[in-house]
């Protein structure tokens, strides 16, 4: 063995002989269990991952390798999400163009070769070099011809089941994008803004009322007040006038007007929030939206027409204030729903978009959620508590250039749809016509131009991993999934419209577990974000320090917890590597798979130490606890194994006693047992340990495709005198240390009659480890010999 081990060369070149000995490819013929975990597609828009995203994918890569040494046949698809925004935006931004003002095909285009570079960036110098055991053969993207076939057939067959359907009716909308949005798409936001009190007239009187969007006054459609509020009893049945565009409107009643809020009458537009969504369908009222795709006012907005919202709400409060009908202004702190994406807020229109029925199911959602495994078990509060809050159906159209087109024209004369066969998919619209006349008898089509939401797709990843269209045998072999591994902040989306489509199209799971990954904070506790200026990034952790050091760090956090970044968990990463190498310089060449009957007691005490270690871990890897069952790893390493039991021993081996061959069969098997329990987590530095010395005999030629260690029996009476023979041992070692004795330094100890009975098997190896002339029986003592 080298001196010192060097990550900087082992790592690289050890990632090479996996790949080159596929040591994680999956084997269809084999008879193995299957494991199969659906992989995060990581959006590839550079070539960076900051520590989060490198702990997150590197947490769930833990758990493949376990099940890998567990005797499963792992499944893992390497995957990335080319489809969609963020591959727009980072198109968009590189080469400052504007999809709006480009050939379409041009842009498709472009968005395919950008991601393609940004994704061999991103398989070589990260997946790769973060040490991740994917199977290269199974990649796929979220645009792939498979994925598009995936996605459209979903389509196909829920519109054909009516679970799919198009209508006219108001859809969230991003005037950033210029696209609908689905309700998981929003994120409330709270802001500052005022409450502008505005008069109304009513008749000769005139009625006070507050609102946060006066830009707004030419879509006002009626006025509401509490049926409660004796103030405005009287009001109810009356019309009142809307200033500056002179028109009436109903006062209505309505029980969800908060008589606290402003002055307790409120004006319902259409539209400016869920509210008046409600109220406009509830009852009945007329339609006039002012608001644009694009964010402007349209002519509904009399003068401001063309105005910007920001722009126009400053010109009508001017309006309003010469024309005395701004009572006052208060400062106000509301919540707004706004674009996940570009964080601006969201307005609401009437446009034709098709939708995935979501509200019809709402009970049956949560039960299918309650059949997941959640870890943590708290992280299923969160779906549930979003199904429950639903409010639309799910809008599955984009008006956006990239990504996977509707499967659906439009005839040109009756205006009836035409939806694609499932034969002829994949297809775009724009590129090819239906097979079939339409039923009025008409040839000429309008294609469907929208592209599907980025989560149609996305929610199909199980379909798409196993090849469900492919091979459609080994789906059905092979669905539902195992393992579903997610942040937190994509409950509500990803894990939501899964399950969705699952139930809709199989009613079944997608997946028995799902594992929610710590969330990563700077050192001061706060998120990490390229705004802030707090991003650490994972390759330059890496750099400074090892791969495995940088997976030990991922190693300590907990499932759904937050951990803020200390580097100093990396150094402690470094520093274990080091004990492991420095342990496996005295274990190995002193090691021997020799059996041996002449065990002595702390031989037979350390195997049943062993096995309680590995029937603990196997536990916690079992329930997804990667932290804690880590941590007994170490716990083991340092202290019962390096501290203790190699000290023990080295008298037997060094002077050739009595026992040596035990203490080398026992030493060879502890310390196997010890790099294959550390594989998952640091894999680089256990296999060259492995590759070394164990593959000779153990015939198999990588550490991680071997098996993971079997305990033994317990036995509990040695296990216990064992024990306290440790506790002697670190007794005597604090008396010298505080002596400023050395550890070899003779002495005389003096132990209990019951030790003395206890410990009768480890007298031997005791006085040796201690240095003791001799161990005599009596009350507890340490005497130095002068």
């Amino acid at each position: 063995m080298p001196e010192n081990y060097d990550p900087k060369e082992a790592e690289p070149r050890i990632q090479k002989f996996w790949e080159k000995e596929k040591i994680y490819q999956f084997d269809a013929k084999s008879k193995k269990p299957v494991y199969s975990i659906d992989t995060p597609p990581p959006y590839a828009s550079s070539g960076h991952l900051h520590v989060g995203h490198g702990l997150s994918y590197t947490q769930f890569e833990i758990i493949a390798r376990i099940m890998r040494q567990r005797g499963y046949n792992v499944y893992f698809a390497p995957c990335f999400d080319n489809n969609g925004l963020p591959t727009e935006k980072y198109v968009e931004e590189k080469y400052n163009i504007n999809k709006s003002k480009t050939n379409r095909a041009e842009f498709r285009k472009i968005c395919r070769e950008e991601s393609s570079k940004v994704e061999k960036l991103y398989a070589d110098k990260v997946f790769r070099a973060l040490g991740h055991s994917y199977d290269w053969d199974l990649i796929y993207t979220t645009i792939d011809p498979e994925s598009q076939k995936v996605s459209q057939t979903s389509f196909v067959e829920l519109y054909k089941k009516g679970d799919c359907y198009r209508a006219e009716q108001p859809v969230i909308w991003c005037c950033h994008h210029q696209t609908a949005l689905a309700q998981a798409e929003v994120e409330d936001k709270t802001r500052e803004t005022k409450l502008n009190y505005i008069l109304f007239d009513l008749g000769k009187e005139k009625i006070e009322i507050a609102t946060t969007r006066p830009e707004l006054l030419g879509s006002c459609v009626g006025i509401f007040v509490n049926p409660s509020d004796k103030r405005y009893k009287k009001l109810i049945g009356k019309k009142a006038t809307v200033p500056l565009f002179k028109y009436e409107v109903p006062i209505m009643a309505d029980e969800k007007v908060d008589p606290e809020f402003g002055t307790g009458i409120v004006m319902i537009c259409t539209f400016g929030d869920k509210t008046d969504i409600e109220w406009w369908q509830k009852y009945k009222l007329p339609l006039k939206i002012s608001i644009t795709p694009e964010g402007k006012l349209n002519k509904n907005a009399g003068k401001y027409k063309g105005m910007i919202l920001k722009d126009a709400r400053e010109a009508i409060i001017k309006y309003l204030e010469k024309e005395k009908r701004l009572v006052k202004q208060e400062k106000l702190t509301q919540t707004v729903g706004t674009c996940w994406r570009c964080g601006n807020a969201v307005e609401f229109i009437v446009a034709k978009q098709w939708f995935i029925r979501t509200l019809k199911y709402k009970k049956e959602l949560i039960e299918y959620g309650e059949k997941v495994n959640w870890h943590p078990e708290f992280m299923s509060v969160r779906y549930k508590d979003w199904v429950k809050n639903l409010g639309w159906d799910w809008c599955i159209s984009r008006q956006r250039f990239y990504g996977i087109p509707i499967p659906v024209w439009y005839c040109k004369k009756c205006k009836k749809e035409i939806v694609a066969e499932k034969n002829e998919l994949p297809l775009d619209p724009m590129q090819t016509k239906p097979k079939k006349k339409c039923s009025c008898g008409s040839n000429e089509f309008i294609p469907d131009e929208d592209v599907f939401d980025t989560w149609m797709t996305s929610s199909n990843t199980p379909e798409i991993a196993l090849r469900w269209l492919e091979k459609p045998e080994q789906y059905k072999k092979l669905a539902p999934m195992s393992l579903r591994p997610q942040s937190h902040d994509i409950i509500r989306t990803w894990a939501f419209y899964t399950i969705l489509k699952s139930f809709l199209l199989f009613k079944r799971v997608p997946w028995k577990d799902i594992i929610i990954n710590t969330y990563v904070l700077d050192e001061k506790g706060k998120g990490m974000h390229k705004s802030a200026g707090n991003m650490v990034w994972a390759d330059e952790m890496i750099e400074k320090y090892n791969v495995d050091a940088f997976r030990y760090w991922v190693a300590t956090a907990s499932l759904g917890a937050d951990l803020p970044f200390q580097e100093k968990d990396i150094v402690a990463g470094n520093k274990l590597l080091t004990k492991l190498w420095n342990a496996g310089k005295f274990s190995m060449p002193n090691a021997s798979n020799k059996k041996s009957k002449n065990f002595k007691a702390f031989d037979t005490w350390l195997l049943v130490k062993l096995s309680r270690l590995i029937i603990g871990v196997s536990e916690h890897f079992k329930n997804y606890e990667i932290s804690k069952g880590n941590s007994a790893i170490e716990q083991f390493f340092w202290h019962t194994f390096c501290d203790n039991y190699l000290e023990i021993i080295k008298d037997r081996i060094y002077n050739n006693k009595e026992g040596k061959e035990a203490a080398q069969f026992t030493l060879y098997n502890s310390f196997l047992a010890i790099i294959k329990l550390f594989a998952p987590v640091i894999p680089h530095i256990t296999e060259e340990l492995y590759q070394i010395y164990f593959r000779k005999n153990e015939k198999i030629k990588s550490i991680h495709i071997s098996a993971w260690p079997e305990a033994g029996k317990i036995d509990e009476k040695i296990e216990k005198a064992g024990d306290r023979a440790v506790e002697i041992i670190k007794e005597v070692r604090m008396f010298k240390s505080k002596a400023q004795k050395s550890m070899k330094a003779p002495i005389i100890l003096t132990i209990e009659e019951k030790d003395h009975e206890l410990l009768k098997d480890f007298i031997e190896d005791l006085k040796a480890v201690t240095a003791s002339q001799k161990i005599e029986t009596g009350k507890f003592s340490i005497k130095l010999v002068e």
